[in-house]
């Protein structure tokens, strides 16, 4: 296929270069030219505007906000002004519901199709092709990017007709990953007080009851105090939780452990660890606790 992919940050260079090694022509365009370069030398071909790469059958983008892909597709000579009638656009970025609306009735007006497909898997996984794809949209279309799908992850799960659902089951999905470090760092610092060894904690929990990726992965980060650099930023980790409790507050669904997970990410961002992985809000518990003193 002919695809155009746009977003090479951590997550989107991985994805690109696995649709190189799948096979797919690419043509890659991100802010950043040296990025593009980069991939270039790996088979890409540059686009030096976001309309140089939606001249194929597919763009797929993998953008950190709802600013970036809002500008991105819905700006002058974005996406939808630049894809032809009938193409398709994915996009693999963690965005709001309601942009997820937005961007459905936008490309239905310019005759194109949208497919909502947010990934799981932090860029180690990226970059070994082992994503979970959350995918949805009209059936026709993920038939037609079910190749995509398969050069970027392990496994594709469809959950409606309708885009937005997607981006709703991936906030969800954030959101309890979120309350695992929470937990994990309240956990780490109770046994951690009291002189246990942290890593051997944590290889207790993950070999017994927690026997989990997202307890195996957090727990070490944590124990380990490993937060740089950054998978996941705890700025992006704000604003997942942030949409978690829009979505929510949309559909009437009280979300108690959100409201206090966004207070710990503001707290950690109001001491400078907003580049920090956002498994630091764990660093919190330990503040707290008096385990070390407060920045």
């Amino acid at each position: 296929m002919h695809i155009g992919f746009i977003g090479l940050g951590n997550m989107g260079n991985g994805m690109a270069l696995n649709l190189l090694k799948a096979g797919h022509s690419v043509t890659a365009y991100n802010r950043s030219p040296a990025k593009v370069d980069a991939l270039a030398q790996r088979g890409a071909t540059a686009a030096r505007t976001v309309a140089d790469a939606c001249r194929g059958d597919v763009v797929q983008t993998m953008l950190a906000d709802d600013d970036a892909v809002e500008q991105v597709t819905l700006g002058p000579g974005g996406v939808v002004a630049s894809l032809p009638p009938g193409g398709i656009h994915v996009s693999s970025s963690t965005i709001s519901v309601a942009l997820a609306r937005r961007l459905t009735a936008a490309h239905a007006d310019a005759g194109q199709s949208y497919i909502a497909a947010p990934v799981f898997g932090r860029p180690e996984a990226a970059a070994a092709a082992k994503l979970f794809v959350i995918a949805a949209g009209a059936p026709a279309a993920l038939d037609a990017v079910a190749p995509v799908f398969d050069a970027i992850g392990q496994r594709t799960f469809v959950v409606s007709e309708q885009p937005y659902s997607a981006n709703l089951v991936k906030l969800s999905g954030n959101f309890l990953i979120a309350t695992v470090i929470e937990s994990l760092g309240e956990a780490i610092a109770l046994v951690e007080k009291a002189g246990v060894d942290p890593v051997n904690y944590v290889d207790i929990l993950t070999s017994t009851l927690f026997n989990a990726p997202a307890y195996k992965t957090y727990g070490d980060l944590i124990a380990r105090k490993s937060f740089e650099p950054a998978g996941f930023a705890a700025t992006l980790g704000l604003k997942d939780v942030r949409l978690a409790l829009q979505a929510a507050e949309e559909l009437t669904v009280p979300l108690p452990l959100g409201s206090l997970l966004r207070d710990r990410f503001l707290t950690l961002l109001a001491n400078g660890g907003g580049q920090l992985d956002w498994s630091a809000i764990a660093t919190l518990a330990e503040r707290d606790a008096g385990i070390r003193p407060a920045d």
